[in-house]
């Protein structure tokens, strides 16, 4: 099965509109179309970045917890040996890229392609989440 991180910026997109391609990567997150992979220090990322700004999402923390218990539940948990950093400008990105080297995944699913371009140098490709839906064959050429 096809392993990805997704970036924090992905989740927010998600979590603002429930249309576009963000909603479903993150609705397929149970649906063995592919396994997102997770580390500790990533979901306190994630849950940071959530939990402010989970008014303009019309959640409160008890629904941003229930997201990331369900996160925590279907992914694979990767545990890091070795940090990369820095090797990006971001240190929110470097926890993504770290995750996504341990795993050996192949893909980050991101908003910010620009932001990875040295996941390459790993093998990694930054991809959009409308990309990655193409990938994992959920959008067609002609959809």
């Amino acid at each position: 099965m096809i392993k990805a991180v997704i970036d924090t910026n992905v989740l927010v997109s998600a979590l603002r509109s429930h249309s576009g391609a963000a909603f479903r990567v993150v609705e397929l997150w149970g649906a063995r179309k592919y396994r997102p992979v997770i580390s500790a220090p990533l979901v306190f990322e994630y849950e940071s970045v959530l939990l402010r700004q989970a008014a303009a999402f019309g959640l409160t923390a008890r629904d941003i917890g229930d997201v990331l218990d369900y996160l925590c539940a279907v992914s694979h948990h990767q545990t890091i040996y070795y940090l990369w950093r820095p090797m990006l400008r971001d240190p929110g990105d470097d926890l993504v890229l770290e995750v996504a080297v341990a795993a050996e995944s192949k893909y980050i699913v991101t908003h910010n392609l620009k932001d990875f371009a040295e996941s390459r140098r790993f093998g990694i490709r930054a991809v959009t989440p409308g990309a990655f839906l193409k990938l994992i064959g959920e959008i067609h050429e002609h959809d």
